[in-house]
């Protein structure tokens, strides 16, 4: 009798006799197939990404819940019949945009803030992050347009640079792109998983952004350590609290504000956040009395159904079904102060986008401005120019809002 293939040999063997397009071609298939069973094919399209990853594996039990920490990397859903599965963890799964919207149309108004996305490598890799972000990510902004911000900061009249990636920090000219732009009296916003502040070669940190006057916003998605640790690893509540007294000994948070720091909450599954004063006065009482630490502004940020929380979502046949919630939930009052009027997004490439959710899904800016060099042209506007929208944009209007600034009401 023949013996059985073993279906992680078989993989290999396809790489092998015709590359790396058609394992994608296979996954994409069985992901295609995986998703039918709960999800209507006709509303929505799911591709595979390839970030070039390095291909190591891991088990795979698709009856858990969204995988978190260090190695929570892409789930493919493969061929394989046994329930604990090896997965190409290089290929990024459930990048989920629309056909058609019912979004009402927006056009930008004055630019105040310019957000670029340094790079997607970071320490950690959490089960909401919508960028896929993780140690293993390699894409870093170049060096020459890392020159390019400052003068366009200048020239634009932009009041705030908002840095994030995965973990800004971890690019080697993050502190010299800091240092030229507080130089030029703009805001700096650093957003912080504070983790990072631990890391070999981040000793200083703390130190760098509170001489620089960075306002940092940090990521903390509850109050309680069992939560974090779930949503964002082993250990990271512990490690989270220490960086924020170390921030809190440097003055961030004091009262008076002169080192803004601002918590960010993102709710642990498909569910809009709680409204934010209320659950900023439980966080400020819960880590003041635990931990005595203080911070300035709590910033809810509904968490937006693509990507990796996408992929998690449709794990437990719950993307649809959160998908409507959060239309229902859309007030049209939040319209007028969803940040993409006011931002652009700028990736790693250098590409521009109304957000950095349209800047994962691949939906570029409208108009013939796509690049951050095309904004060194004097005669290039974008004020009044329309704002590529789609059905993930109910995420910012649902209930009492969301933006990179928290609640919108």
């Amino acid at each position: 009798m023949r013996r059985a293939r073993c279906p992680r040999v078989a993989k290999i063997s396809l790489l092998k006799r015709h590359g790396p397009r058609a394992l994608r071609q296979q996954l994409r298939t069985t992901i295609e197939s995986f998703c039918a069973e709960s999800i209507e094919p006709a509303r929505s399209i799911y591709s595979v990404r390839d970030h070039k990853d390095p291909l190591p594996k891991q088990p795979l039990n698709l009856r858990l819940g969204p995988m978190v920490g260090p190695l929570c990397l892409s789930v493919i859903h493969t061929l394989e019949s046994s329930q604990s599965r090896m997965v190409p963890t290089g290929l990024h799964a459930l990048a989920s945009t629309t056909r058609t919207t019912s979004f009402p149309t927006l056009h930008r108004n004055q630019l105040h803030t310019l957000q670029v996305n340094l790079g997607y490598r970071c320490n950690q890799s959490c089960s909401h992050c919508h960028v896929n972000a993780g140690p293993w990510r390699t894409e870093m902004m170049a060096d020459h347009l890392i020159e390019i911000i400052p003068n366009l900061l200048e020239r634009l009249q932009i009041k705030t640079l908002d840095l994030t990636g995965g973990a800004p920090e971890l690019h080697p000219r993050f502190r010299s792109l800091v240092e030229r732009t507080r130089s030029l009296g703009i805001a700096v916003i650093d957003r912080c998983n504070l983790t990072i502040l631990q890391e070999d070669g981040q000793e200083d940190l703390a130190e760098f952004l509170a001489a620089q006057n960075v306002h940092v916003v940090a990521s903390l998605p509850c109050t309680e350590a069992e939560r974090v640790d779930s949503q964002r690893g082993d250990g990271v509540f512990e490690r989270s609290i220490q960086a924020l007294q170390r921030l809190n000994a440097l003055g961030y948070g004091n009262p008076d504000g002169s080192l803004p720091l601002d918590l960010v909450y993102n709710p642990a599954g498909a569910a809009l956040p709680p409204p934010q004063a209320q659950l900023q006065e439980h966080y400020q009482r819960a880590l003041s009395d635990s931990y005595g630490l203080r911070f300035n502004r709590l910033l809810t940020i509904t968490n937006m159904p693509i990507e990796r929380f996408a992929r998690d979502l449709a794990h437990r046949g719950e993307l649809e079904t959160y998908q409507k919630t959060l239309q229902l939930a859309h007030r049209r009052e939040n319209l007028e102060a969803v940040m993409c009027r006011g931002l652009i997004s700028v990736n790693w490439t250098g590409e521009l986008f109304d957000c950095d959710f349209n800047q994962q899904l691949g939906l570029s800016i409208k108009g013939p401005i796509r690049h951050l060099e095309d904004l060194l042209d004097e005669t290039n506007q974008l004020i009044g120019m329309e704002i590529h929208v789609a059905d993930h944009c109910f995420g910012c209007t649902a209930g009492h809002g969301s933006s990179c600034g928290g609640s919108l009401s």
